[in-house]
């Protein structure tokens, strides 16, 4: 689904500068989400996840479009708009997918950063982002151990100035520190008045940049 159709598929008119989709305007939220929450689709399993522990979870098209929906309207108010860049360092959870789509829904780049990735390398792919915001958790379980993920991001944050706000989930339940002013859990952010209004989709350009998704670094700066 489109909100404005392209006058023109390939525009070869200034080499080597192509553009695609000249004058469309669509969001991939619209197709992912948008269009099933008025059809039977609203209530089909779009999302079956489950954890190393064994533990399962299931999310509708309804489901996934209400936590999106809200953490879109808290990044929303947190001054995240079309073009900026938030970074994600989380563990692999449903609530990575709903920040990803939330990104999107509001114009806004991600770029996930993978759990197990050290302090070094968080700090440049934020660096990189120049982010506002950082999402990430308390931890994470990966291959049987616990992976300290606010801990290694607040080490990253000493030396990320971009960075003003961090919201945290909640996810092994491990103390954390918190620091008062720019960290904030994600269920009391999501249970704010704020997050349960009406947030509609933001129409972008086609070839508007969706994610950040770095190459492998093996060989040097990715």
């Amino acid at each position: 689904d489109w909100y404005e159709p392209w006058q023109k598929v390939l525009d070869e008119a200034d080499k080597p500068f192509y553009k695609w989709f000249s004058g469309a305007c669509c969001n991939i939220i619209q197709n992912a989400l948008d269009r099933h929450q008025k059809t039977w689709r609203r209530n089909k399993q779009a999302l079956i996840w489950e954890g190393e522990d064994g533990s399962r979870r299931t999310f509708s098209y309804l489901g996934i479009n209400r936590e999106v929906s809200k953490l879109a309207n808290v990044l929303r108010s947190m001054g995240v708009a079309r073009g900026d860049i938030v970074s994600i360092y989380m563990p692999r959870v449903p609530e990575l997918v709903f920040a990803m789509l939330a990104c999107a829904k509001i114009g806004a780049v991600h770029s996930v950063i993978y759990g197990g990735f050290s302090v070094e390398a968080v700090h440049d792919r934020i660096a990189d982002a120049e982010s506002k915001v950082l999402i990430t958790a308390d931890g994470g379980f990966m291959r049987g151990k616990t992976v300290e993920l606010k801990k290694i991001a607040d080490e990253a944050l000493q030396h990320s100035p971009s960075i003003q706000t961090c919201i945290v989930l909640r996810r092994t339940g491990q103390d954390v520190a918190m620091q008062a002013g720019r960290d904030y859990w994600w269920h009391d952010l999501m249970s704010l008045p704020i997050a349960g209004i009406k947030c509609d989709t933001v129409p972008v350009a086609a070839d508007d940049p969706l994610f950040i998704l770095y190459t492998s670094g093996s060989t040097g700066k990715p």
